[in-house]
């Protein structure tokens, strides 16, 4: 028998053998850089223990023709891998078992190294055992060897790979270890040569680092032990067959005795029991080398294997494996941190537990690890809390003294989990512990029904339990954790009614009160689930399409319920009338009746007694819940596709009008009373409308003119003050519900009087209702759902932005007339204004707006005034979310663009062209002021420059991005920016760049080539910032004046960094000196070659003082240029401003004249905002602040200090 596996003994593996190739041996190189080894078989001579060959005949024969890898292919593919054929699974595998063995009984040497790459190749390792290496290398080196040459670049191996072409591998493989062993059984594994080089190299490569290897060779080890398990079991049984064939022939009389018989059983028996040995041996090598170690792996996977075949070997073979030396293990690994090691277990158990017999030798192991096995229930993983209380449920039924009370009451719980399956595993449990003994019925006795069916007192049963769980609310849970094992007491509905209307029986307890409750609720809630087919609220994983058994099993089940409670239901209802919540479960019932059956079963009668019970119900209370039910109730009888539904319809009008009736009468009474009501009369009126408002919640009582009567009583307690806070409550409700009724009744055309309404009251009760301090007003506040907004905008896109032809055709056959025109564009414009409120004082979001603004070049003459007004109201509001409109919207019709004219789209088309020339409309309504509008431009060109590069080209790489023409669009607003904004949004364009897309000059390209001129245009030489001032004309008087300005300090010290510009573009004798400050920087070589002026040649350092010289005498040169310049300069701009302001009258500017200043970018001012640091991320733009002379007079720093200009590591001199 095995041994202990504790025990510390050690496999003895037999060393690599020299194995010499003859010289006929071929070592060719394959196409993929393998060595293929083509060894010539011959007949060998059998030398040493069964067929094991010297090592000296290793290898010898004569020349033959070789099979690379032992066989052939069926399908003609000669000299294919082994892996290949297992991996492709094309042929029945007992045909690729046969192949090898029969190449290794031909040279086993070549069969063995063909089976040793096959796990080598199996693990993901691109490398190959060579005959060379397998002769002279032990299986440590070996494995060394293939860990360098595996592929460390993919963590993917055979197992682990995805894809339809690995996902029957792992089954071919384990499928090919078993046939294998199968197919070997009965000679070759008994060599002493093949299981001994298998598992010595399984053994290796089991501890090696590389995860491939070691999860490879592990499943390899623990199938290749399963197999040994079933060879193992087959020896067990063919020993016990032989020693009773033995006994048998030794028990009889000499005479009859055969001896050659015994002594061939004997010789048998020896055999079969050295073969036995020589099993467990190998088992036990397997088990100490492999398991022991690995079913604590770090990885998951691993020690799922090994749980999951250790609990196949104690099945299979209990009398070696069931014992508590194994059993720990899988004890132990119920701990494990990984659900999937710790589910393995419990389904290794269950295969135990399941088998009553071996119950006797499991008692110690579930002493111990009950208690683990009962805390799994609540596991985080909800596989494994199912398969530990299925476990339980099979412990329970071996016996019923191994749980506690406590164990089970911890499993009880459960059927009230949210998560189905645990559920209904608990249910299950539940099931077997307190229904599983039920009365034995006596054979040919008459079936019992109601009180005194054997069901009785199980569903007392079910009743006791519910109550003692104290989860009342969750009936519906309890019922359909117990439906799938249960349903047949479930659905003992008539033993359930005899429970509640006939009387005890001598001797029987009464049901208290309580339990009659309880059971009531259970009967409406198996009801519910036998008719509808699905869990209750909280547990359906979603609609599941019912066979059709299950849909006969569903008439069936609504034929028995109608038969049963069309004749039942009125006696408990007029037993239990006055019980409100009894009456609420019992009304609960019509709903799901098949109402055919009144007519076909001849039940009318019963139905007449269900209406009259049912008004008096009405009658009796005023409960709010028991109301409602009573008006579903005859909403559910009301079908008018039952012959019914007359009879039903007039007990529903006959109590109707008595109810309004009584209403007005009491309501006349009350308004002429006036302040001396009394609270009978209260109560009395209060209580009429509680019944009128229940109904009108599901019938139509539009015929009865409720909305009159309600406004009458709302209108007093108005005037007076003093109404009951309960009857304006439901004068309100009831109200609510006519208009409701209304509603549902207009035609199409109505639906443009109620989208104003509807927009009106969302206005009302938006946000702004708090404002004025009325924050007591706060829960009156309502936001629209996103459903809502998209709802609203869906009406103003069909019905308002549509062409006159398709307005005309919709109306009643209305004349084509320009009046009729006229008025129809008049209420489509009220509509538009309507929603464009809401944008306005965002009630809805700003950004359904770009839907309506993208409208506004095609319905100019129609809309064009409120798009233009709300765009303007939005921009006050959020400049920046209103840009990011605007460029939506564009984005909009982009992409709609491309979805008509696809993706090779010509960009003179109109619809291009008409898309930027709304840009070019757009960009006008940010004005002339730039530095108000420079953040919502900078905002614009960032959006728009995710978008462009957003979706990369279809066609691959090197192709221009899917959107980049929408470049050429954005640059309509590149005028807008600033000038150091340009360079930041420059800057933020070359990330989206590649050097590549830098490089690119073809047509495809001009979008973004014209874009980057765009932001480049007028950065050198822009040296006005045009900005409003103050709003007087008499300062827009003063601006015009041509009078020269006395030049600030400021502006004094710039003018040295202005020279240090031009001296930049304009080579002079002088070198050029190489200073650093925070003012004054080199442009970046590389960025702009254009900026830098002619190539300067590598100047000689100068000292300091000559350096301020220089500088100085240049400044005093350049200030008399520069006088002149800004003259010329300003007379020039005031005459484009004339000429802009004029033609651009109409075109969407602010009214208002823009009021020009004469303020002078100096130059020391550019290059400190073109040097500014720029820090930019993927979603912001972070601009660098703009310097206008306001702003600068604040800022004096010493420009010519030596501390702040001079950097020895430039200068290469030193100060002193």
């Amino acid at each position: 028998m095995i041994a202990a596996p504790e025990l510390p003994s050690d496999f003895p593996f037999p060393q690599d053998t020299d194995t010499r190739f003859s010289s006929d041996t071929d070592f060719s190189e394959e196409p993929d850089g393998r060595t293929a080894v083509t060894v010539s078989l011959a007949a060998k001579g059998k030398g040493g223990k069964k067929g094991k060959k010297p090592a000296g005949e290793k290898g010898k024969g004569a020349k033959g023709t070789g099979r690379l890898n032992g066989h052939h292919q069926e399908n003609g593919m000669e000299n294919m891998m082994l892996f290949e054929v297992v991996k492709l699974g094309r042929s029945a595998m007992q045909s690729v078992v046969d192949d090898w063995i029969e190449s290794y009984k031909t040279d086993r040497d070549v069969a063995l190294l063909d089976l040793i790459n096959f796990f080598i190749q199996c693990s993901g390792c691109k490398g190959v055992v060579s005959g060379e290496m397998f002769r002279n290398m032990q299986n440590s080196e070996i494995i060394r060897r293939m860990t360098e040459e595996f592929d460390e670049d993919s963590g993917d191996y055979p197992l682990t790979i995805a894809g339809p072409q690995w996902k029957r591998f792992k089954t071919s493989f384990c499928e090919f270890i078993a046939v294998l062993v199968r197919q070997c059984q009965y000679s070759i594994i008994y060599d002493e040569y093949m299981m001994d080089t298998v598992i010595s190299l399984l053994t290796g490569l089991s501890d090696s680092q590389v995860r491939a290897f070691r999860h490879t060779s592990t499943l390899a080890a623990m199938k290749l032990m399963t197999a040994l398990v079933n060879v193992a079991l087959n020896l067990s049984i063919n020993m016990d067959n032989t020693q009773r064939q033995y006994e048998s022939e030794r028990n009889k009389i000499v005479a009859k005795r055969a001896n050659d018989r015994l002594e061939l059983l004997l010789q048998k028996r020896k055999e079969l029991q050295e073969n036995q040995d020589e099993i467990e041996n190998m088992m036990n090598a397997i088990f100490k080398g492999v398991f022991v170690h690995r079913y604590r792996d770090s990885i998951a996977e691993i020690r799922a294997i090994c749980i999951e075949e250790i609990g196949v070997w104690m099945k299979l073979y209990s009398d070696a494996f069931l014992n508590d030396s194994y059993l720990k293990y899988v004890g132990w690994t119920m701990h494990d941190k990984q659900g999937e090691v710790r589910l393995k277990c419990l389904t290794a158990l269950q295969g135990l537990y399941y088998n009553r017999e071996l119950n006797t030798r499991l008692e110690l192991f579930t002493s111990r690890f009950k208690d683990r096995i009962v805390s799994m229930t609540l596991d985080k993983e909800y596989d494994v809390a199912v398969q530990a209380i299925k476990l339980l449920t099979l412990v329970l039924h071996s016996t019923d003294e191994v749980l506690s009370p406590e164990d089970c009451e911890s499993v009880y719980h459960l059927v009230y989990s949210a998560h189905r399956p645990v559920a209904i595993a608990a249910g299950e449990f539940l099931f077997k512990k307190l229904f599983s003994q039920r009365e034995p019925e006596e054979e040919g006795a008459p079936k019992r029904r109601g009180r005194q069916s054997p069901n009785a007192n199980l569903i007392k049963t079910t009743v006791f339990f519910f109550l003692e769980s104290e989860l009342h609310e969750h009936a519906a849970y309890l019922v359909d954790s117990l439906w799938e094992c249960g349903a047949e007491l479930l659905k003992d509905w008539e033993c359930m009614t005899s429970l509640l209307l006939d009387d005890p029986l001598p001797g029987e307890e009464a049901l208290t009160d309580r339990q009659e409750t309880a059971l009531i609720e259970i009967m409406l809630c198996t009801v519910r689930q036998a008719a509808e087919c699905h869990p209750p609220v909280g547990r359906g994983t979603g609609k599941r399409v019912m066979t059709a058994k299950e849909k006969k099993t569903q008439l069936d089940d609504r034929t028995r319920i109608t038969e049963l409670f069309a004749v039942s239901l009125p006696p408990l209802l007029a037993k239990y009338a006055m019980d409100s919540e009894k009456v609420t479960n019992l009304l609960q019932l019509p709903q799901f009746f098949d109402l055919e059956i009144y007519t076909t079963g001849r039940l009318e009668k019963h139905l007449e007694s269900l209406l009259r019970q049912v008004r008096e119900i009405v009658e009796k209370h005023t409960d709010t819940d028991v109301l409602e039910v009573c008006s579903k109730t005859y909403h559910a009888l009301c079908n008018e596709e039952f012959t019914i539904f007359n009879r039903v319809d007039i007990a529903r009008s006959q109590l109707l009008d008595e109810q309004v009736d009584k209403f007005n009468r009491l309501l006349e009474d009350f308004l002429q009373e006036g302040e001396e009501v009394d609270e009978d009369d209260t109560y009395q009126i209060l209580s009429t409308l509680k019944r009128i408002t229940a109904f009108h919640n599901a019938h139509d009582l539009s015929q009865w003119d409720l909305f009159t009567s309600n406004f009458k009583l709302l209108n007093t307690g108005i005037e007076n003050g003093d109404m009951p806070e309960q009857i304006v409550i439901q004068s309100l409700q009831c109200t609510h519900y006519v208009i409701l009724w209304n509603l549902a009744k207009l035609s199409e055309g109505s639906s443009r009087k109620a989208f104003t309404i509807l927009c009106d009251v969302l206005l009302i009760f938006s946000h702004q209702m708090v404002s004025g301090g009325r924050e007591h007003l706060e829960p009156l506040v309502y936001s629209p759902e996103d459903s809502l907004q998209v709802e609203l905008l869906s009406f103003i896109l069909n019905h308002v932005f549509i062409d006159q032809d398709e307005e005309t055709n919709s109306t009643d056959g209305q004349q084509d007339d320009e009046a009729g025109k006229i008025e129809a564009l008049h209420k489509r414009r009220n509509l538009l204004a309507a929603y464009c409120k809401l944008i306005i004082y965002c009630v809805v979001e700003m950004k359904t707006g770009a839907d309506i603004f993208k409208q506004y070049m095609r319905y100019y003459n129609d809309y064009g005034d409120i798009i233009k007004e709300t765009m303007s109201k939005t921009r006050q509001i959020d400049k920046i979310q209103c840009a990011k409109t605007l460029i939506l919207s564009l984005q909009q019709l982009f992409n709609e663009m491309l979805s008509e004219l696809g993706h090779g789209f010509d960009r003179s088309s109109s619809s291009f062209c008409g898309i930027k020339e709304l840009a070019r409309r757009f960009s006008l309504t940010f004005g002339l002021d730039q530095v108000k509008t420079r953040d919502a431009i900078a905002m614009l060109h960032k959006d728009g420059i995710e978008f462009a590069f957003k979706e990369p080209s279809p066609q691959g790489e090197g192709n221009p991005p899917l959107h980049l023409a929408f470049l050429d669009i954005l640059s309509e607003f590149s005028s807008k920016l600033m000038r150091q904004d340009k360079r930041t949004v420059h800057m933020y364009l070359e990330r989206f760049m590649t050097f590549q897309m830098a490089l690119q000059r073809e047509d495809c390209w001009l979008p973004l080539i014209s874009y980057r001129n765009s932001l480049q245009a007028g950065g050198d030489d822009d040296t006005m910032s045009v900005m409003s001032g103050y709003s007087s004309r008499g300062s827009s008087v003063r601006s015009k004046k041509a009078k020269p300005t006395r030049k600030l300090p400021e502006e004094e010290s710039s003018s040295s960094s202005e020279v240090w510009q031009q001296s930049l573009q304009t080579p002079v004798m002088m070198p050029s000196p190489h200073l650093t400050s925070t003012a004054m920087r080199e442009p970046k070589r590389g960025r702009d070659d254009s900026y830098m002026g002619t190539p300067q040649h590598i100047q000689t350092p100068m000292d300091y003082n000559s350096q301020v010289t220089w500088m100085l005498a240049q400044r005093q040169q350049e200030e008399a240029r520069q006088q002149q310049e800004r003259a010329m300069n300003y007379a020039k701009l005031r005459t484009n401003l004339q000429h802009a302001i004029r033609r651009g009258t109409g075109l969407m500017e602010e009214d208002e004249e823009p009021i020009v200043e004469d303020v002078m970018m100096s130059s020391e001012g550019r290059l400190d905002d073109l040097n500014e640091g720029m820090d930019f991320d993927t979603m912001d733009i972070d601009l660098p602040p703009s310097k206008n002379r306001r702003e600068r007079s604040e800022l004096k720093p010493d420009y010519f200090d030596p501390a702040s200009i001079m950097d020895e590591s430039v200068l290469g001199v030193s100060m002193f």
